[in-house]
């Protein structure tokens, strides 16, 4: 039961019984209600200020796992570039040259990478940064992983062709020449015999009497047959593909037609003295991408380290041309 209060009534001098109104009674309750619930609130407010909850201390401990495992992706992805590094510079520097491919440009190594930036949605995101950074890793190494496989297509396909390839590339001397004695002026500045000026002489002559049977260096097709007594005189250009091409000069009588298929070794010509020449010879050129170069780097099959190095001493000699 309540308790019943009383108090002194100084008028009647009795004491008479407190009668509390109801809505007294409900203002008291009101007010006692709301500091309960503005206490709450602080406290509240303070609990979650500086302190978890467990839901939090959970999530918590989720996103440090999230970024570690991120952390993790991203050192992986670092050891997954570097390994990807290396099979690109080994495809332009050894797979590539040893099939005599062109390397593959930076700038398609890379994928065009850049420009619009594709990760603005994930700005402004907690540890958007290294989720950022590892989404780009990841797209960049995948765009060069497919240029790198592609690459490797090609060059699968050019190992299949290795031989037709290797039978094709100019690799003999297109005169027989056991003793070396024939090379008479090498690739270089050279004087001109019949404009007594320093030119560049673009081929090998290889002196040799009239009659001297030539021979295609390599397989190919004979892409012309010149009858005319200006300049390399009669002469024959063969195309051996893979961007070979060898051209035989100042010939006396050719054995080929245009169009026709020859072989390493295959009969072409006979050494002559027409066009521009002084003297029986047969003016050699190798024709690599349009240019010519110099083909003494071209009878790796003919010659042994030793010949090679006499042959190169020989062609190296300042002297004057025959055309």
């Amino acid at each position: 039961m309540p308790k019943i209060k009383y108090y002194f009534n100084t008028n009647s001098l009795k004491y008479e019984k407190v009668v509390v109104s109801f809505g007294k009674r409900l203002l008291r309750v009101l007010a006692f209600l709301a500091t309960a619930v503005v206490f709450g609130a602080l406290i509240m407010v303070f609990s979650y200020s500086y302190f978890d909850s467990p839901r939090e201390k959970q999530l918590l401990r989720e996103v440090e796992a999230m970024t570690l495992q991120y952390e993790i992706l991203d050192q992986r992805l670092d050891q997954t570039n570097i390994v990807l590094k290396d099979l690109q510079e080994r495809d332009d520097n050894i797979y590539r040259v040893i099939f005599e491919a062109e390397p593959i440009p930076e700038n398609v190594r890379l994928a065009g990478f850049g420009g619009v930036n594709k990760y603005k949605e994930l700005e402004g995101i907690s540890n958007s940064k290294i989720i950022t950074e590892t989404t780009r890793k990841i797209d960049q190494i995948s765009k060069q992983m497919y240029i790198q496989s592609k690459s490797f297509d090609e060059i699968f396909k050019l190992a299949k062709n290795k031989t037709e390839m290797l039978a094709s590339i100019p690799a003999i001397q297109p005169v027989s020449n056991k003793d070396l004695k024939r090379v008479a002026s090498g690739f270089g500045y050279r004087m001109h015999p019949v404009y007594k000026t320093v030119r560049m002489h673009t081929g090998l002559d290889f002196s040799a009497n009239i009659g001297t049977e030539i021979y295609a260096t390599g397989n190919g097709r004979v892409e012309e047959v010149e009858r005319d007594g200006r300049g390399y005189g009669n002469s024959v250009v063969i195309n051996h593909g893979y961007g070979y091409k060898t051209l035989y000069g100042h010939m006396s009588k050719m054995a080929v037609k245009p169009g026709q298929k020859v072989n390493r070794g295959d009969l072409i010509g006979y050494v002559g003295n027409t066009g521009t020449s002084t003297g029986p010879h047969l003016h050699y050129e190798v024709i690599k991408g349009g240019n010519k170069i110099n083909p003494i780097n071209f009878f790796y099959n003919d010659l042994s380290p030793a010949e090679y190095q006499q042959m190169l001493e020989i062609s190296s000699q300042y002297n004057q041309s025959f055309d």
